[in-house]
C-alpha cells in the first residue's frame, strides 16, 4: 500500500507555514477551529461562482482576529468602492467571536496557484468540457507562468464514460521527497451529472534556499 502525505504538511516549518496561527488552551481550542473553518466557507462560497480565492489566512490575537484573503482577482472581492470587503466583515463578524480586520492580497500569477488550476479545471469540468483539453491547456499555461513542473491527475467517469478511471498529465518534474522543493497541492472535486471528478494538482516552483 502506498503511503499518501499530503505535500504541503510535509514542508511545514521548513519554508511552508501554517493558514491558521495562533494558540489556544483546551477550552477554547473546538470552538476557534469551528469559527476558522466557517469564516474559510463562507468566504469560499461567496466567491465560488469563479475560482478566485487562493489562500485565506487567520491570525488570531488578544482582541483581534485578522483575515488575509489571496485572490486572483482583487477588485471582485473588494466591490466597488471597497463595498464588498465592508459587507464581508460585517457577515464574517456574525461567525466570530472577536471584531474582525481584513487585507486583501493580489496573486499576481494566478496559474502557480494549484488551488486556482485544480478549481478551474472542475469548473472546466462541470461545464462538460472534454478533461484532456482541460488537463494540458492547465498544465501549458501554468508551465508558461514560469513554473518547474505540474502534475495533474484526474479521476472518475471521465467524459460520461461507464467505468471510472484515472488520468495524469505530468510537465517538467515535481520532486515529491525533496523537502526543499516548493510544491504547491491541492484536490478540487466536479460535480458531474455521472457522480464526482476529483483533480488533484501539484506545482513544482523550484528549491528553496532557506
Amino acid at each position: 500500500m502506498g503511503q499518501k502525505v499530503n505535500p504541503t504538511s510535509f514542508r511545514l516549518q521548513i519554508h511552508k507555514n501554517w493558514d491558521s496561527r495562533w494558540f489556544a488552551n483546551k477550552r477554547d481550542f473546538a470552538t476557534w477551529l469551528a469559527e476558522d473553518i466557517k469564516i474559510r466557507d463562507h468566504v469560499e462560497k461567496r466567491f465560488a461562482s469563479r475560482p478566485t480565492i487562493a489562500r485565506v489566512e487567520i491570525e488570531r490575537s488578544a482582541n483581534l482576529i485578522t483575515i488575509t484573503i489571496h485572490t486572483a482577482k482583487a477588485g471582485v472581492v473588494i466591490g466597488r468602492g471597497g463595498a464588498g470587503v465592508t459587507q464581508l466583515k460585517a457577515e464574517l463578524e456574525k461567525i466570530a467571536s472577536l471584531p474582525i480586520r481584513i487585507n486583501i492580497e493580489e496573486v499576481k500569477r494566478p496559474d502557480l496557484s494549484a488551488k486556482l488550476v485544480a478549481e478551474n479545471i472542475a469548473h472546466q469540468l462541470m461545464r462538460r468540457s472534454n478533461f484532456r483539453r482541460a488537463t494540458k491547456m492547465a498544465a501549458m499555461n501554468t508551465m508558461n507562468a514560469g513554473a518547474k513542473g505540474i502534475r495533474i491527475q484526474v479521476a472518475g467517469r471521465l467524459n460520461n464514460a461507464e467505468m471510472a478511471r484515472r488520468e495524469k498529465v505530468i510537465e517538467g518534474s515535481v520532486p515529491l521527497h525533496t523537502l526543499r522543493a516548493d510544491v504547491d497541492f491541492h484536490v478540487a472535486k466536479a460535480q458531474t451529472p455521472a457522480g464526482i471528478i476529483g483533480v488533484k494538482v501539484w506545482v513544482y516552483k523550484g528549491e528553496r534556499s532557506e
